[in-house]
């Protein structure tokens, strides 16, 4: 029986070795919470690093047979593996490159090889676990090289790969060196996750210029597989939040922390130091609203809880010291004997004591540079069950696409950061009410829960999606009996694409012109069957090649067509698809969920996305992100998106190659079809053709056609087989 494995750097418990025994105790994380739900169940098991290096073999057994309890596979690390592959590589290279920090990327070559080591010591630990129909999802910058290490062993296994973090553009990617092999095992994975529709469209367009391989509405073609990559972006355990702000535990706290604070708004931030999350220049921001706003002295307090992390790197200590001056700075500057503007600590807190923090701030400030998602926002709200409280958030973190109702703010501009921290301590608690309500309602829907649900359930779609498209190759007996019915047949017709299907491609498109044999190919099959030549090429050149050969054409992917009896030139085709507007359809109706007033008109040849009726500001925000997303659907289906006076249209301006190809065939009975093809446009000449035909993608893509073959020499092969 199948199962599921989970894989991450580190496992979800801690270690610690007392008294000669060791001890397990369980993380309280976010992803441990979600997951949790799959690893406990059946023959499923979590592998990663337990955390601590143990050298000694007999105490490895016997973590190894603890954690077996607890469904856990434990993959040992030295110390040297910490420093150079998890220290290193993963948070010296990768981890400053993914957040646009470049100044602090380190290009050494020991991490790169520690790297590949470790990623291949994970590797070896689930094959000795994994079965060929087992589903593993990898998570994390840390196991990049993964999926293709795993692919290569399990060619048939499910494999799924999720990023926690920012992926970068493709100006950042491709400064490091090694930025094809991370790119290359990535797409080892069935499933690519990422937070952000962003992440997602950096992460195809770098592995479109950077490998070569093309996608379609985030379908990645390659090897013989069908790659998906999408946007999910993750949600918090909202019950739990919400609920311990109620918890008996959590208000005692409120109370005693509010006796020593006495009657003032309070500003909660909650971040792990770390350069990315600008707990800087939000302290430079706090100091200027002081300095600019005399009336908030004595009224407002900033609580920043720092949580240490990586303390021994010596960019995260020039950090800390910043901090602890700017801190330092604002304290004695403005302080009184009965106020502090910012009490500080450097620790991490129990849950229910942070659970506090949130029920009784008034204003979350969470204005990190660059994150992935940054939960601490969705944490903040979800523990506003009075619904009082007002979230200013970074509009570089993942969860602004979600969080609209929030204060966005650009963390870089201080004076924008200040002004919205005025605006939250002086919104009325009606405004509060409805935005906090608005966030709420959209976090239960998305929770912890879900979101691994969705994930799943993507990962099955894409594997049945896999199935469907699995085409045969053109082995000897089809050959064999594709070649006898052709000869049986009274009245046959083959489609032939040109580039990539005849000939190869060329860097200089005009020199794939037909050569000698070619053309005598094409004029002894057309003497036999009738020859239909359908490109993308232009009619000139196409009529040019193809001048005096007995062939009909279909030229511009469907545009034109002439026929060989013709004595008139070319015509133009103009029928319409709607083929397109399902999944379309789809994207529109999210957006339209996500947007109060905004509906969907379907006209003939096209669907309009109306925001006329929508709030001022926000209408223009979700044009442009449904915009952005359509463009990219668009380049996948041959479509046009326009922007109107408040409506975004999105309409197919031409023609496919199916299209043509079935007018070219309306009204005459074949008894033999065959259609040849090798990229993307020719499959809907696939689609067209009847049941019977022979339908063959040249090239190992996957396709609807109903056979492969290798390159363009093999067609001509078949086709000289059509006319021994």
């Amino acid at each position: 029986m199948s199962k599921t494995i989970i894989v991450s750097n580190r496992l979800p418990i801690s270690l610690q070795h007392k008294n000669g025994k060791f001890e397990f105790k369980p993380s309280a994380g976010g992803l441990a919470t979600g997951l949790g739900s799959i690893y406990k169940e059946g023959e499923n098991i979590w592998v990663g690093w337990p955390g601590n290096d143990v050298a000694d073999e007999e105490q490895r057994n016997e973590i190894v047979d603890e954690l077996k309890k607890l469904k856990m596979a434990p993959v040992f690390l030295t110390k040297k593996d910490v420093e150079l592959y998890y220290e290193g590589f993963s948070n010296e290279t990768i981890w400053p490159a993914f957040h646009y920090f470049t100044q602090y990327i380190n290009y050494e070559d020991s991490y790169w090889e520690a790297y590949v080591r470790v990623n291949q010591k994970f590797c070896d630990t689930i094959l000795a676990k994994a079965n060929p129909e087992d589903t593993i999802w990898v998570h994390d910058y840390q196991l990049l090289l993964l999926p293709m290490m795993l692919r290569n062993h399990l060619p048939n296994a499910t494999i799924a790969f999720f990023q926690h973090i920012p992926f970068p553009s493709y100006e950042i990617i491709r400064m490091l060196p090694w930025r094809k092999e991370m790119l290359e095992g990535m797409v080892g994975s069935d499933l690519i996750g990422f937070h952000t529709y962003d992440d997602m469209r950096h992460f195809l367009s770098s592995v479109g210029r950077i490998l070569g391989l093309s996608n379609e509405s985030g379908f990645i073609q390659a090897d013989n597989r069908l790659i998906n990559v999408d946007a999910f972006p993750m949600g918090i355990d909202y019950e739990k939040f919400s609920k311990a702000a109620e918890s008996k535990k959590t208000l005692n706290h409120v109370k005693k922390f509010k006796e020593m604070l006495g009657d003032q708004k309070l500003l909660i931030t909650i971040d792990r130091l770390d350069y990315s999350k600008g707990i800087p220049q939000r302290i430079k921001a706090f100091t200027q609203l002081l300095e600019d706003h005399p009336e908030f002295h004595g009224k407002v307090s900033m609580i920043m809880v720092v949580v240490p992390s990586r303390d021994k790197v010596r960019s995260y200590q020039v950090l800390k010291e910043e901090i602890d001056t700017l801190v330092g700075g604002i304290n004695s500057k403005f302080s009184t004997l009965n106020w502090v503007p910012v009490h500080y600590f450097y620790r991490s807190f129990p849950f229910n004591e942070l659970s506090a923090f949130y029920t009784m701030s008034d204003i979350a400030l969470v204005t990190p540079l660059r994150d992935g998602m940054n939960l601490v926002c969705k944490e903040f709200v979800a523990s506003k069950t009075h619904k009082k409280g007002v979230l200013i958030l970074s509009e570089m973190a993942g969860a602004s696409k979600e969080l609209v109702d929030a204060i966005l703010v650009n963390p870089n501009n201080q004076e924008g950061v200040v002004n919205a921290i005025v605006e939250a301590l002086s919104m009325d608690e009606e405004e509060q009410e409805l935005r906090i309500s608005s966030m709420q309602s959209s976090l239960k829907k998305y929770d912890i829960f879900q979101w691994v649900k969705v994930f799943m359930d993507r990962l099955k779609h894409v594997k049945e999606r896999q199935t469907e498209l699995e085409s045969k190759a053109l082995d000897r007996k089809i050959l064999a009996q594709l070649v006898e019915s052709f000869k049986a047949a009274k009245r046959p017709i083959v489609f032939l694409d040109y580039d990539g299907t005849l000939v190869g491609f060329k860097s200089r498109p005009q020199d794939a012109f037909p050569d000698e044999e070619l053309k005598s190919l094409v004029a002894t099959l057309s003497k036999i069957c009738q020859v239909v030549i359908i490109s993308g090429r232009d009619k000139e050149t196409l009529g040019e090649w193809f001048k005096g050969q007995a062939v009909d054409m279909i030229a511009e992917h469907g545009v034109w067509l002439k026929k060989k009896d013709q004595e008139e030139d070319w015509v133009l085709y103009a029928d319409v698809d709607d083929s397109w507007k399902g999944d379309i359809r789809q994207v529109m109706e999210y957006y339209v969920l996500r947007t109060p007033g905004a509906f969907i008109e379907e006209k003939h040849h096209s669907l309009v996305w109306h925001y006329r009726k929508v709030e001022s500001g926000l209408g223009d925000l979700r044009m442009r992100e449904l915009f952005s997303h359509l463009k990219y659907m668009a380049r996948g289906h041959n479509l046009q998106v326009l922007e109107g006076n408040m409506v975004l249209e999105i309409k197919r301006p031409d023609i496919n190659k199916g299209r043509a190809a079935l007018s070219m065939m309306r009204g005459e009975e074949y008894d033999f079809v065959m259609a040849l093809g090798d990229d993307w446009t020719d499959e809907d000449t696939f689609k067209a053709m009847p049941k019977s035909a022979y339908t063959i993608r040249v090239g190992y893509a996957y396709t609807q056609a109903n056979y492969n073959i290798k390159n363009p020499k093999e067609v001509r092969n078949l086709l000289n087989k059509l006319i021994e």
